[in-house]
């Protein structure tokens, strides 16, 4: 019979229509996890919730659009009513945005980057970590960016300055956290050929020579073929073994080598004692 570590958790995974959320999605019910589905196309949430059920596996497919809290709260109470008291959150949906000059952004397309990167994490933390204090058990996780890490260049500014203030929210999340049973990490779920690498790529290719160098990411992509999407799933569930909180995570062996974040040890504050 095989092995389920997480059977009698429950899971929200946001993004879980397509790509790595499903992915995600996917290798948690595997595991055992019943696996609550987020996003906002309906049709093909509903195309991996008759999947994992057809496969045996627990899974409600939960239409919303996560920058809007009280959708986000509507979520919330349908899974708890119907699958239980979550255990699991993985935020892996994202947009990358728009890649354009600061001084020639859209506003609307620049302002949405940051809702649904940054703004939609905050809601779905805030709504589901109560539950996992209470249980004293938890595990939470935010798909980041590689790119928060680089330094800093043009037409990036929205999916950077999203991707940053995540990490930065993820840490501060882990610090209240800290000693409860939960945890909160980001990971960079590797350089892979996604829709996000498409839509990249159709900017990149509209553009002149200023966006040269995403011509050359997605021309990399495309030559190695990226990252195996199923890596972010396995390291996903590998956390759910771990005590590991606070951190910046990585696939194993990505193509892009592992960039230092914020270090094993913070500097010690001169008015704390």
């Amino acid at each position: 019979m095989a092995e389920t570590p997480l059977k009698g958790r429950v899971a929200v995974v946001t993004g879980a229509s397509r790509g790595l959320g499903r992915q995600v999605a996917l290798e948690l019910a595997g595991q055992g996890a019943a696996v609550a589905l987020v996003a906002r196309g309906e049709a093909a949430l509903r195309q991996v919730e008759a999947q994992l059920r057809q496969a045996g596996h627990q899974a409600l497919a939960a239409p919303a659009d996560v920058t809007d809290s009280r959708e986000v709260e509507a979520v919330k109470g349908r899974v708890e009513a119907e699958l239980g008291v979550p255990a699991i959150l993985v935020n892996a949906a994202g947009i990358f945005g728009p890649i354009q000059l600061v001084k020639d952004s859209d506003p609307a397309a620049w302002i949405q980057t940051i809702q649904i990167n940054t703004v939609a994490p905050y809601l779905t933390c805030r709504a589901f970590a109560k539950g996992m204090i209470a249980q004293g058990w938890g595990r939470i996780l935010n798909f980041t960016s590689a790119a928060s890490l680089h330094p800093p260049g043009p037409l990036n500014s929205a999916y950077g300055t999203s991707k940053v203030a995540l990490n930065q929210f993820t840490r501060h999340l882990a610090a209240e956290l800290e000693g409860t049973g939960v945890t909160a990490n980001v990971m960079h779920p590797g350089d892979v050929k996604t829709e996000m690498w498409a839509d990249i790529r159709d900017q990149a290719n509209a553009m002149g020579p200023e966006a040269a160098a995403y011509r050359q990411w997605v021309k990399w992509v495309e030559d190695t073929g990226g990252d195996d999407p199923a890596k972010a799933a396995r390291r996903v569930a590998q956390l759910m073994g771990e005590e590991i909180n606070g951190r910046f995570l990585w696939i194993e062996n990505p193509l892009q080598a592992p960039i230092p974040s914020w270090g094993e040890v913070e500097g010690q504050q001169p008015w704390k004692k």
